[in-house]
């Protein structure tokens, strides 16, 4: 496994700047979940990680190589797809075998990943087996087998239980976790559902509008939210958030609300926001 680094990292189509100067560090064995609101530019940088988009500007780091021109088979990155990406005429031992394949590793050698990775996730059972044959969850441990074989430098998910129902989400979510776990792999997991952020990282990394509102841990986003967007986004039911102003009067700080509602503030708070007022 190894770090990722992403220095000034810009995506642009045509006149639209989808990524704004993305600066993100993910170290060893680290597990990073970026989240947002559709259309905020999380699986735009998980595709120029993968190399499936070119970044417009920036760096992007693996280790210590610079992969920015490097081709996606040769950056040692795996990626696992929201609709599973299986070649429907192999088995469920053919799809995971098929990149070993390809790199023409000898036969023993890619019998032992794919036993070991099948008995990792489950799927011992289910090797001769077709993906038409297959539920949602079983496709999706076969996608992650897939990745897990390459035993690359790190793993990129992208929305991979967004088509699956609530309770096999929620199962999922928890292998997830132990898979990371038992493998210790670095990890960059996009997804538009918090409960899966807050439960599965180590980090948060909240996106909007193309751009990193806060980077935290889980309990950091929710108790001490930087931005008003974080504020909002993280938490169910979103945080309350009133339309207020301070107001100093003599020694004390009061919070008005209008109508006639205001509060004082403790002597402690006082202080430390009566710089702050008529500002």
């Amino acid at each position: 496994m190894a770090q990722l680094a992403l220095k000034g990292l810009v995506k642009r189509f045509g006149h639209v700047e989808a990524v704004r100067g993305i600066d993100l560090h993910v170290a060893h064995e680290e597990f990073v979940v970026l989240v947002g609101p559709s259309g905020c530019g999380k699986s735009t940088i998980l595709r120029m990680i993968a190399g499936l988009e070119e970044a417009s500007d920036g760096e992007i780091r693996i280790g210590d190589r610079l992969v920015n021109n490097v081709a996606p088979k040769d950056r040692n990155v795996a990626m696992v797809f929201q609709n599973y990406a299986l070649y429907p005429h192999k088995t469920v031992y053919g799809n995971m075998a098929f990149a070993l394949r390809a790199q023409r590793l000898p036969k023993a050698d890619v019998d032992r990943r794919v036993q070991q990775a099948a008995a990792v996730l489950g799927l011992e059972e289910l090797m001769e087996r077709k993906p038409g044959e297959l539920s949602g969850g079983q496709r999706q441990r076969v996608a992650m087998g897939r990745a897990i074989v390459r035993d690359p430098a790190v793993f990129l998910f992208d929305e991979p239980l967004s088509n699956l129902d609530a309770e096999l989400r929620s199962r999922l979510r928890g292998e997830i976790k132990k898979l990371h776990q038992k493998l210790r792999a670095t990890v960059v997991y996009v997804t538009h559902d918090q409960v899966e952020a807050m439960t599965l990282a180590d980090r948060v990394v909240v996106m909007n509008h193309g751009v990193i509102e806060q980077v935290g841990s889980p309990n950091d986003l929710y108790h001490s939210p930087r931005t008003r967007f974080v504020a909002g986004f993280i938490g169910s039911p979103a945080m309350n958030i009133i339309p207020a102003r301070l107001e100093a009067s003599g020694e004390s700080v009061q919070v008005n609300f209008g109508n006639g509602l205001s509060l004082p503030l403790p002597a402690e708070q006082a202080a430390r926001y009566r710089s702050l007022v008529g500002k």
